[in-house]
């Protein structure tokens, strides 16, 4: 049997949690997501685990997940005129919170040999797919006004955070080499 180590490095989850706090606590606007683009994210993490698929890329679809809700949350706080000291910041950590504790505490995350560049798989994934869908969730937003507010095509906003997800999957599912 392998122990199951809660050990994790506090510079490592310490550098990943400042990064995604700072990136999103400065940004000027929600730039809130639809529910349509949170169910599929949240059905892409449910799917990935069903199938038993690496870690880093269920961590993609986490991290998107876990920007799409908060976004989300800031919208609805916003819309409902509910404002508070750093609420952006407070969304975000208050979420970030939600995901990776349940996650550590049932040693999914922490595990020793459950690491890719030294840096646990599923924290690594919702690194990086946090910051791909709020790249891409920007770029949207960005291109839409440019074309006078309107979508270039339908169910354009899906596209542009679901397709460089799933590019990012193909990628870890071949860098990780479990298949």
């Amino acid at each position: 049997m392998i122990k199951i180590s809660k050990k994790i490095s506090p510079t490592v989850l310490a550098g990943l949690v400042l990064l995604i706090l700072v990136t999103f606590s400065f940004a000027k606007s929600a730039l809130a997501f639809c529910p349509i683009c949170t169910v599929a994210v949240g059905a892409g993490v449910g799917l990935s685990r069903y199938l038993k698929i690496d870690d880093t890329v269920t961590g993609l679809w986490i991290g998107a997940f876990f920007v799409s809700i908060s976004l989300w949350t800031i919208n609805y706080l916003i819309e409902k005129k509910i404002k508070f000291f750093q609420m952006k910041f407070l969304t975000f950590f208050a979420y970030l919170l939600m995901i990776v504790a349940p996650l550590y505490r049932g040693e999914l995350i922490g595990h020793p040999l459950n690491k890719i560049w030294g840096i646990d798989k599923l924290l690594l994934g919702i690194g990086i797919g946090s910051v791909i869908f709020a790249i891409f969730t920007a770029l949207y937003f960005y291109s839409k006004k440019k074309n006078n507010g309107h979508a270039h095509f339908p169910f354009e906003k899906i596209v542009f955070v679901v397709a460089p997800l799933a590019a990012a999957s193909v990628i870890f599912y071949y860098i990780t080499g479990v298949h």
